[in-house]
């Protein structure tokens, strides 16, 4: 399996690394830098500046030094993977639209099985994820796995044995979702979750997948429909939660779009959204 980690060098990127070796044993992975403008961090820029004596000679030394500086940060990703099972390579990106659109734009070309990314990064221009991790939802061409840091004992625990949680609705995305939960995640039990919404629908799954339906404990909507999720999950002793990006639209369904971003914001265990199309 081969996957594109975005990677920072900070602590939400260095969980991203940990939970993906457990999720995803024996992977290939592509530890990728983006850099964009102004291309080196503060503190290089700083000290370049102070060194340099003309505008040319500051210019030059940003994009050399801001490179080697990339690429000793990459290379530390990249150890962080080795030493956690994965055949991995450093891939630097310069991007001028933000880190999540270079992201996107490399999922596009190289065509992994997955992206995975911390949900935040470093502060200020130093920070390559955080915000990112949405806006790469938004764009990949592919599925996309978001990890947070503070996992508990029993939740990290969970990551290389647990069932894998796909939220379904009835939909074509739902149905996507599962798909792709299979294929990212083979050998484990996959587990399709339906949130009752009261109109007495029942949701289908694939065959060998087990279907659970489940209530919300409070009224509906994204954040209920997410909370049930969540709790399924616990219940189940999830490794992850597998979503589409969107769902059925109108009334009688929730828009799995509004549930994928409720989970990321709520839930502390991976969440990967699969792209309907």
């Amino acid at each position: 399996m081969d996957l594109l980690v975005g990677y920072d060098g900070s602590p939400a990127a260095t969980t991203a690394i940990r939970v993906g070796t457990r999720l995803f044993p024996k992977a290939r992975a592509q530890i990728t830098f983006v850099q964009t403008p102004p291309f080196a961090s503060p503190a290089l820029r700083k000290r370049l500046r102070l060194t340099s004596r003309s505008v040319s000679e500051l210019s030059e030394a940003v994009e050399r030094e801001g490179k080697f500086e990339a690429q000793l940060i990459a290379d530390t990703g990249v150890a962080l993977a080795t030493a956690g099972g994965w055949e991995a390579e450093a891939l630097l990106k310069q991007a001028w639209g933000g880190e999540g659109i270079g992201l996107a734009q490399l999922a596009e070309t190289t065509k992994p099985a997955a992206v995975v990314v911390g949900s935040r990064g470093l502060s200020g221009s130093e920070a390559m994820l955080g915000s990112v991790s949405e806006l790469l939802v938004l764009h990949s061409p592919v599925p996309v796995l978001v990890t947070k840091q503070t996992l508990l004992a029993t939740e990290y625990q969970a990551l290389a044995t647990g069932p894998v949680l796909v939220g379904v609705d009835g939909s074509a995305g739902a149905a996507t979702a599962v798909a792709a939960a299979q294929a990212l995640f083979p050998g484990r039990e996959v587990v399709a979750v339906s949130v009752s919404d009261g109109s007495g629908a029942e949701a289908t799954a694939a065959d060998g997948v087990r279907v659970v339906t489940t209530a919300p404990s409070r009224g509906r909507g994204a954040g209920a429909t997410a909370d049930a999720l969540i709790a399924s999950a616990d219940e189940h002793g999830a490794a992850a939660l597998v979503v589409g990006s969107r769902g059925r639209t109108g009334l009688k369904r929730v828009l799995l779009g509004s549930v994928a971003k409720s989970l990321l914001h709520t839930t502390y265990r991976p969440v990967v959204v699969v792209p309907s199309s």
